[in-house]
Formats: C-alpha cells, structure tokens, sequence
C-alpha cells in the first residue's frame, strides 16, 4: 500500500514504541487514562505473562511516509479454541490515525500473520483476551472508563466497519449512582430469602493468603461462566498472576466469597477505581511524582467497578447475585462512596442486564467485539 509500511516489532526500542503510540494517539482526548508503562511492559513479556504458555502474540507498527501511525496485534489463544470448538484467531492492541489505508494496512498484515497460524476467523479486540481488557467502545465516551476497561477515539468504529468488520457481540458497562440512594425492597427481599433459603453464608476473600483464596475462586469461576460467550477458563497460572496485580488496589472488604455447607458457590470481585488517580498521572510513569498522586489518591477514590460476579451453575436461578449486589452496596454506601460500575455484561445475557436495571443501574458504556472471516 503505497507510502505504508508495516514492521514487525523486534526489539526493546520497537517494543516501546508500540506501547507508547497512544500517547500520540490521545493527547488531546481528556477522557484517556494512560496506563502504567511498567504494566503494559509485563502484560506484553511473553516469558512472564502466563497467557503465553499456551497462546502466541506478534506485533505490528504501521509508518506511513516514516512517521509512526498506527500499531496491532495478531494473538492466537488454543485454549479458547479448545474449550469453544472453534478455530479463530484474534486482534487486540489496536490504535490508529484516523486514516482508512493505515487501518486496512494493519488488518491485511494482521489477517495474513492469522492466515498462516491456520485461522479461518478473528476475532476482537482482545487485549489479548476476554480475561483482559475487551471491546471496542461504541457508545459513552464523555466519561473516562474504569479500571481494567477500554476507550478509543469515536472514529475506530467507522474505521473497523468501513474496512468491513462486523459486530459479533457488545458488552454493556452499567453504572449505579448511590448518593442519596436507597436499596430496593423487592432487591433486598430476594437476598434474604435466598441467603435464608440456601444456607449462604458470605465473608471476605483474605488478601494476606490470596494463593489459597484465588484457587478458591477459580474453581467457581470456571464453572460460573463455562456456558458464557467467549469464555476461556483461566489457568491457575494466569490467575495467581493477575493477583499479584490486583492485590495491590484491593479492598478486602469489597472480595466476597458465597459458602454453601463450607463449600464455595459464588465469589464477586470490587475494585477501587483507581483510573481516578491513573488519569492525572499523564506520563504513565511512577516516578518521579506518580507514585506520590497513587498513594495519596487511594483514599480519595470516589467510585468502585464489579469486575466479576460468578455463581455455580446449579445455583444460577437461585438469586445469590441479589445477595452480592446488596452487600456491595451497603458497604460501598457506609464509606460514603458515589457509586460503580457493573462490568462487563454481555447483551444477551437478559437475567443478569434485568437484573442490574432494577435496582436503577444505567447503562452508560456499550463494548463492541467485532468479527471477521479469513
């Protein structure tokens, strides 16, 4: 394509550019939150990320007249294809000018690498999987995203569209404003007649002995979400690794685990929205002031996201959602918080979207995951 040029990454300087073209990307975007540069550096290592023990990743940088425009990646994830009996590969990591042939140059180079991977469709974005950071934002770009979500400039989507992507699915991200709010009855009602009904008993997830706790989780997480769209089971690996991240901003009183007889049934995960602080630290460096913004920002954080909820499969009509929803909400409202977001859901997932929505949730973001034949 004339006057493109599309380089694989290949070393530590190529690496850097490529985590750090969003910075040209966004500048002028005041709902962009940089990430930390230290942290996309460990989630692109494949000898330390464990995503890449059973996936592989190549990334690509577009130049157009020798300035840097755009970036890419081609991911394959085998354990996604074995457990959904599929065959696709995926993209993830997109940014873009805003420019047709700079976008077109990065999907041929991405199709192409998936094409000799033995691919015949893709799947994205995924950065790099539904475990990660997920979607294209399609609507609600007035307000920054929360921890661990997605935003992109309003014009991607006319880009991915034009050059002939199609939706697969969207996720909906809802939010909940709780001054001056009340828990509804009918929401409080259901909770304790299922808490009584089922003998749950909650408590909180121990950060101190996370290791054990998160086996805990796992083994209902990869039942909660086994019949999920996109799903991909988590390995102990993966999991144990993405704690040792997230153990750094959480709350222990926003990890709650759901017992029934001593056994785990449900577990819901709550993060502090620590892209509150992250959106005033504009160089995606902890030094020499971000560190000082995180640590004197943590306890000024005004908003939560529930970032997972999972309950067994035999107990999923059985209302232990409701019990996690109130509990979450009682204490977010005891310190005074301003409210959260519920994310993501996917949009088909009707009892779960119904349920969100009645105790007076908004959806305020829609993710769009697209497709594509090879």
């Amino acid at each position: 394509m004339g006057g493109i040029e599309i380089k694989t990454v290949q070393n530590s300087k190529e690496l850097m550019q490529f985590i750090k073209l969003p910075w040209k990307i966004y500048q002028n975007d005041p709902n962009w939150v940089p990430p930390l540069i230290m942290d996309r550096k460990k989630l692109l290592d494949r000898k330390k990320n464990p995503f890449f023990k059973h996936s592989e990743m190549e990334m690509f940088l577009a130049y157009k007249e020798g300035e840097l425009v755009g970036r890419i990646a081609g991911i394959t994830n085998e354990n996604h294809n074995k457990f959904q009996e599929d065959n696709v590969g995926f993209f993830g990591f997109f940014e873009s000018i805003d420019d047709q042939e700079v976008n077109t140059a990065l999907f041929e180079r991405v199709k192409d690498w998936l094409r000799g991977k033995g691919k015949d469709g893709m799947l994205g974005p995924m950065n790099p999987s539904t475990n990660d950071e997920a979607g294209l934002l399609v609507e609600g770009f007035d307000t920054p995203p929360y921890v661990m979500m997605c935003h992109n400039p309003v014009y991607y989507q006319k880009l991915l569209e034009d050059y002939g992507l199609k939706k697969a699915k969207d996720l909906y991200a809802w939010y909940l404003d709780i001054r001056n709010y009340n828990i509804p009855e009918r929401l409080l009602n259901i909770a304790e007649k299922s808490k009584a009904r089922y003998n749950i008993s909650l408590r909180n997830l121990k950060i101190k002995d996370i290791q054990s706790e998160l086996k805990l989780v796992l083994e209902v997480y990869n039942n909660a979400w086994s019949k999920n769209w996109g799903f991909v089971p988590m390995t102990t690996e993966e999991i144990l690794h993405a704690a040792n991240d997230l153990k750094q901003i959480a709350d222990e009183d926003f990890l709650l685990l759901a017992e029934k007889d001593g056994k785990p049934v449900g577990f819901s995960v709550t993060l502090p929205n620590i892209n509150e602080i992250l959106i005033n630290i504009r160089n995606g460096k902890l030094l020499p002031t971000g560190l000082f913004k995180l640590l004197t920002g943590m306890k000024k954080i005004r908003n939560v996201r529930v970032v997972m909820l999972g309950v067994v499969k035999d107990l999923q009509k059985a209302g232990l959602g409701s019990i996690f929803y109130v509990e979450t909400l009682r204490r977010a409202m005891e310190r005074g918080l301003d409210g959260g977001e519920m994310s993501w859901i996917l949009e088909d997932n009707y009892p779960m979207n119904s349920a969100i929505e009645m105790f007076g949730s908004k959806c305020h973001k829609t993710y769009r995951i697209y497709h594509d034949r090879l």
